[in-house]
């Protein structure tokens, strides 16, 4: 016999479909939940709400083959065959991230393509990869953010399998997995879970209408999420999850979800003995997401720190449109380096208000991932140009340098340690016509305000817009690009053989800065950068014993001050 089980709180009448359009009813218990048990079951399976003769997919669906509008399928966890029984996982501190996105990583687009490049990060020197969200989604490509189901691996990637495949790899070769999930809102096209129940709250945000996690039987939406976590963590081997824009989730509850998330996860990773990671998307710069419980926090590992990319990004651009507004100088960054976040309880001109709160210096430096570029700071723009489309060779160094040597947990974009020249851009791939044409024009609308021309903003639904976004793996073998991937493994393996570089005490990091410099103490390690179009003599606070690496050639030393030229960086011991 085989047990089927829906929420339906307030349907009145529930039916199971198997193949060949056989019905079962099924029968309601007083918690909202359905349920039958039938002999010889098929794989394939829908459910029937009250008369409606319309077969939907079941809200926990493990498995949709047939696409998100399709019926479900049985999928048994157990029958897969793991061969990661040493795997004791990878902590966060200390961890480098690689964010990547599968169906543009490779040509192929597929969770088996890129276990064909895990050599590939291994050599780099990486220890988590973050996948961006792969559960599935209307259309066969898109960034992932539009999911529907939630519990599903998206089946042209490879599905089930497919994605644990791709996790056997990497624990086999040393990489942990991060995974990116979206519980904030439903997709527009395919969200079928809040028919059977009151999913959704009255209330929008920015992406459609917010979850239901504080109103009537918003116990069991609840449920629905944090089962959804277990199970990538539990069933998927996956060592951590990164939370699409928590300041999205609606919540006004004693017991705030992601608290009860992070109760739950640490109870799983007990119960595993391998550490598993929570991480935060956030712009409400308050670090009591990831201050601990015992502190009156909502224990989570770690947050994306948005503050530390602008300050890193404008200074190395000059950008300063829009939220950039701010930042630019070697002081905000210096507040970075040493304090976390810039905006800490001050005012911001791009929100026009007070914005972010202190954090407690004691707080670790590991808790933030700062980064160079992430999939939204280069998929948000226009054109989707990475930064390498407008710096010089030297500034990217001196950009990866600072980020390296920061004492957060640094994060690359797929394609940044060889300064790929592919961009990535926004692309959906909507069947719906009337749906395709409402992304298009409200994709152009959007970049219109903010001073693009509406002819220069890709067609999200044009299949060429998804093309060029693809990795040019062809390009490693060009000079230019694979002298760049050598000096990010140099620098990689320094950060990784120096613990002054990994400490993440943010009290413990001093900065100087002058005309275009900055000098960052790390212990008796230091980081010295001449962000100036010509050289420099720099003074320094102690005398050099040598130079560890430096992005560029014509570097000298005399005892306490260095000579660096034009856009150049050098990590120097004491």
């Amino acid at each position: 016999m085989t047990e089927f089980s829906v929420w339906a709180p307030d349907a009145e009448r529930v039916r199971l479909r198997l193949a060949g359009d056989t019905d079962h009813e099924m029968r309601a218990a007083a918690d909202g939940w359905w349920r039958v048990e039938v002999p010889d079951a098929g794989p394939d399976y829908s459910f029937l709400l009250n008369d409606d003769e319309t077969p939907l997919p079941d809200p926990r669906s493990p498995w949709q083959p047939a696409g998100v509008h399709g019926p479900s399928r049985r999928y048994d966890h157990a029958e897969f065959a793991w061969s990661d029984s040493l795997w004791t996982g990878r902590q966060l501190p200390g961890s480098i991230l690689y964010e990547l996105h599968i169906g543009t990583f490779t040509p192929e687009g597929t969770f088996d393509a890129a276990i064909d490049r895990l050599d590939h990060l291994v050599s780099l020197g990486v220890d988590l990869i973050e996948l961006l969200p792969v559960n599935a989604f209307n259309g066969e490509h898109n960034w992932g953010y539009d999911g529907v189901c939630w519990y599903a691996p998206h089946e042209p990637y490879g599905g089930p399998d497919g994605l644990k495949r791709f996790v056997d790899a990497a624990h086999a070769k040393g990489l942990g997995v991060i995974l990116d999930v979206v519980y904030n809102h439903f997709g527009p096209s395919g969200a079928y879970a809040p028919r059977f129940g009151p999913y959704l709250a009255e209330q929008s945000n920015s992406w459609g209408r917010s979850i239901n996690l504080d109103g009537p039987h918003s116990d069991e939406v609840r449920r629905y999420i944090i089962d959804s976590v277990l199970m990538w963590l539990r069933d998927y081997h996956v060592d951590g999850l990164r939370l699409d824009a928590v300041h999205a989730l609606r919540d006004s509850r004693a017991v705030p979800i992601l608290e009860e998330l992070a109760v739950s996860v640490e109870s799983l990773s007990t119960h595993l003995g391998r550490p598993l990671s929570l991480i935060a998307e956030s712009d409400l710069n308050d670090p009591r997401l990831i201050t601990p419980r015992e502190a009156g926090g909502f224990g989570l590992h770690a947050q994306w720190n948005d503050d530390a990319h602008h300050a890193l990004h404008t200074l190395l651009t000059g950008e300063r449109q829009g939220y950039y507004g701010d930042f630019g100088s070697l002081e905000t960054l210096s507040d970075v380096l040493t304090g976390g976040f810039f905006h800490a309880g001050t005012w911001s001109s791009f929100r026009n208000r007070h914005h972010g709160r202190p954090v407690d210096p004691r707080v670790p430096g590991h808790r933030f991932v700062a980064y160079l570029q992430n999939h939204d700071q280069i998929g948000n723009r226009a054109t989707g140009d990475r930064i390498s489309a407008s710096l010089s060779p030297s500034l990217l160094r001196v950009g990866a340098v600072l980020l390296m040597t920061a004492p957060f947990t640094p994060m690359l974009f797929m394609g940044e340690e060889w300064a790929a020249s592919t961009p990535w851009q926004f692309f959906t791939s909507h069947p719906e016509p009337e749906l395709a044409a409402a992304v298009r024009t409200g994709r152009r609308r959007e970049f219109a305000a903010h001073g693009w021309p509406e002819g220069d903003v890709p067609d999200p639904q044009d299949p060429e817009t998804f093309v060029r976004s693809r990795l040019d793996w062809a390009e490693l073998d060009k000079p230019e690009h694979r002298e760049m991937l050598a000096f990010y493994q140099r620098l990689i393996a320094l950060r990784r053989s120096l613990p002054d570089l990994s400490d993440p005490r943010l009290n413990a990091v001093s900065v100087q800065h002058g005309d275009q410099f900055l000098v960052m103490r790390r212990g008796d390690t230091l980081v010295v950068a001449n962000l100036a179009g010509r050289g420099q003599g720099i003074s320094l606070p102690g005398v050099v014993r040598r130079v560890l690496l430096a992005t560029g050639e014509g570097v000298t030393v005399m005892r306490d001050r260095i000579q660096l030229p034009a856009e150049t960086a050098a990590i120097v011991a004491l």
